[in-house]
Formats: C-alpha cells, structure tokens, sequence
C-alpha cells in the first residue's frame, strides 16, 4: 500500500535536563540508555536540554491536534513532537514496530487489537484522547431512503473498519447483520432490503469512489471526511453516536517503552483540560469529540 509521509520537526524548547545531568553523572552524555522508565527508546532523542520524540499521525484531525500540542503545551512540558504524518492505515503501525518512530495516535482499540493479532504487534494504548464518529456520505442522496436499490457501498477494508461500518448500515436500517458474529463481515450480512453491493477499499481511497456513478453511498472514518473536505454534522445522511462510543482513538506505543516518562508526560498532555477545552472549540460541530 502507497504511503505519503510529510515529516513536520517542531523545534521548541525542553526537557531532558534532569535526564542529562543524570547521564553526566553516570560518566557520560551519550543518550544511549536501556529501555525502560528513563532508558533509551527508539524514536527518542535526547540533545542537550531537547528532548525530541518521533510520532506518527494520520492527517487531520490527528496531526492538527499533534501541532496544538506541540505549539501550547510541548515547551512548558520539556517535550519537542517530531510529527510525522501518515497517509494510509498500516504504516504508523509498522514504523512504530520497526522504531522508526516513538509512538503513533491514529488508531482505535478494535482496530489495534486486530493488527497484534494479525501482525504480533506488542503495543499497548496509554491515553484515550478523541472520537470521531463515523459516517454514511452520498453524492447524490440526499437521504437513506434515496440510496439507489442494487448500488454499491464503500467500505473501509481492514476487518476492525469494515465491521464498524457494517454496523452503522445497521444502525441505519440498510441491513441487517448475523448479532452472534463479533467481527462481522459481509458475508455475515443476513438481511438486505436493497441488495447493496458491500465493496471494500483501502481506507484512504474510500471518500475517491464517492464519484463512481455505481456508489450509492461511502462509509467513512471521520479523519477521511474531514480531508475529503465534508463536514460530518451536515454532510453525513447518518452519523455514529458519540455516547459510549468504543471507537476512541488512542496514543499507542511499544508495550516496553509505556513507562518511558518522556512518553507519559505526552499522554498527560493529551489528556490535559485545555488540550480538551480546545478541541471543543475548535470542533463546534461535534466532528471530533473529546473522550477525557
């Protein structure tokens, strides 16, 4: 799968000089430590005062919120965010594996449980920061019920996305799903009233096939239609309730560094009261709610 990385360096002033003095009395200021609460971690880099970590991000909501952290709290915390963003589903995950990164935010629990046990991943969430409620788009209907018979429908195609959308069909009556399959898939559709077509796409090309005269209608992540330039509160025919919601996107990183306290401090900020404040403002529209 194609990826677009754009690396966004965000130089602000630091931490790490407890950290440093800590090396030099250690007898050296080589920031090469072993893992753990103050060790060295891949995607982290100790210079002087500066602390830099490396984090990957799908663009927008993520990597603004990323920016906001970086340009109002990141200073005052000691913490410089390398921000680097991300275009597809599967690579935050396989750079953040392979240490070319720190940590990622882009994710939800269903879909970071599908891809440890696909790919064995040993990664663990350590905040909860956001929900962007999922939703069904259409190019030319402008209600469930002018969704064409026999039209096609895009879907996210990593199974965790494909089964969220499914079940928002449901929620909206479009179809009915097998209730005893945990991870449904169309194949797990039981009924269908206007025999929709279920096709399935990556994650990035989803909101493209809004144009395809076929496509009676898209389900899409929030972040997706947010770049596709749509506004879910006005433009999605039905959106995902926020209340309760289990789909929170969280700040993931590798089960060994979770007690790394460069990283701790980076979950705090982004469950920090003004980081929340912000994001209600900034997102009047309930397109991106805070989970803290």
């Amino acid at each position: 799968m194609a990826s677009t990385l754009t690396r966004r360096s965000v130089i602000v002033g630091g931490l790490a000089s407890a950290l440093a003095l800590t090396l030099a009395a250690c007898g050296g200021s080589d920031s090469s430590m072993s893992s753990g609460e103050s060790g060295a971690v891949d995607g982290i880099s100790v210079d002087g005062e500066t602390t830099t970590i490396k984090i990957g991000a799908t663009p927008n909501p993520h990597v603004e919120m990323l920016q906001w952290i970086q340009d109002n709290l990141a200073a005052d915390a000691g913490l410089t965010l390398d921000i680097v963003e991300i275009t597809d589903y599967q690579t935050p995950n396989s750079s953040l594996a392979d240490g070319s990164l720190a940590a990622n935010f882009y994710q939800t629990p269903n879909f970071l449980a599908q891809q440890i046990d696909e790919k064995g991943y040993d990664f663990v969430a350590v905040a909860d920061v956001h929900i962007e409620p999922m939703g069904i788009y259409s190019a030319t209907a402008k209600g469930l019920e002018e969704i064409a018979d026999g039209s096609s429908i895009t879907l996210n195609n990593d199974p965790a996305n494909t089964a969220r959308g499914l079940r928002l069909l449901e929620a909206a009556g479009l179809i009915t799903l097998d209730a005893s399959v945990e991870l449904p898939s169309d194949l797990d559709i039981t009924d269908n009233p206007k025999n929709l077509k279920i096709v399935t796409v990556a994650g990035e090309q989803v909101a493209t096939t809004m144009a395809d005269a076929n496509v009676g209608a898209v389900v899409l992540n929030g972040n997706y239609a947010i770049d596709a330039g749509l506004t879910p509160s006005k433009d999605a025919l039905v959106l995902e309730k926020a209340a309760g919601s289990p789909h929170v996107n969280q700040l993931v990183v590798r089960t060994a560094d979770k007690d790394n306290e460069a990283l701790k401090t980076l979950a705090g900020l982004m469950n920090a009261p003004e980081f929340g404040a912000w994001i209600a403002e900034r997102w009047t529209d309930g397109s991106v709610i805070a989970a803290f």
